[in-house]
């Protein structure tokens, strides 16, 4: 894609080009799933049509997402907004289904103890092997703890409120602060983004985690279930 047509890009349209990445899936994929063609996808994505509700609906089932979050309705709301789910039960994840959940990168929060108390905010993350990466500024609660070796806790969700269920995964251990230039640089190097928050935040920390757990809110007859609560298929 030219840089002029990403410029041209509408929010909807870098809303289904993130979702599509984030499934992996092409265009030709949604294409086949929404009944439309890829040519149709790309003039979503890199132009500024307004389809209609229907088609949008189906491009929301297609995304495994929502009308409202996929035209950005629910961006600055907070989620868990619905009812809970009729039959609903939580399930424990295993390990190595938390991994694949955080997958390679994203936004978690993390939870350390500060000098009035407990503190949580969120931080971009990158998994790297079976540790955490995230990069701040020098002065902040996080830093310091790696500098001690205090334990933290790092926590990723997801919260699907057309159906009212979703998962979260806990992190916890010691973290360190990377002092190395050469690997520091490295590890900065090899994250997906820099920090959504800004320039300034070049300190590398890394989590060890001792303990990872996670758990799935589940509803009857919602994606991802069967007749009732239980591990996915």
């Amino acid at each position: 894609m030219t840089s002029a047509a990403r410029h041209q890009m509408s929010d909807l349209g870098r809303r289904i080009e993130a979702r599509r990445t984030r499934l992996g899936l092409s265009r030709e994929d949604v294409a086949a799933r929404a009944g439309s063609t890829p040519g149709y996808i790309e003039l979503l994505e890199e132009q500024l049509p307004s389809p209609g509700i229907e088609f949008l609906v189906r491009l929301a089932n297609a995304l495994e997402t929502t009308v409202q979050d996929l035209t950005g309705y629910t961006a600055d709301l907070a989620p868990g907004k619905a009812h809970a789910g009729h039959h609903a039960g939580m399930v424990g994840i295993d390990e190595t289904e938390c991994w694949a959940l955080l997958d390679d990168h994203g936004v978690g929060r993390v939870a350390v103890t500060g000098s009035d108390g407990p503190e949580i905010y969120p931080v971009n993350y990158q998994v790297v092997g079976r540790e955490v990466l995230f990069m701040t500024a020098e002065d902040t609660p996080l830093a310091r703890a790696a500098v001690t070796g205090a334990a933290i806790a790092f926590e990723e969700d997801r919260v699907d409120d057309a159906f009212s269920q979703g998962w979260s995964v806990l992190l916890a251990g010691p973290v360190r602060k990377v002092s190395d230039p050469a690997t520091a640089q490295t590890l900065r190097a090899a994250a997906y983004s820099t920090p959504w928050a800004g320039e300034g935040r070049d300190t590398v920390v890394v989590l060890s985690p001792r303990r990872v757990t996670g758990r799935r809110v589940l509803v009857q007859g919602a994606p991802g279930t069967s007749s009732g609560p239980g591990p996915r298929p």
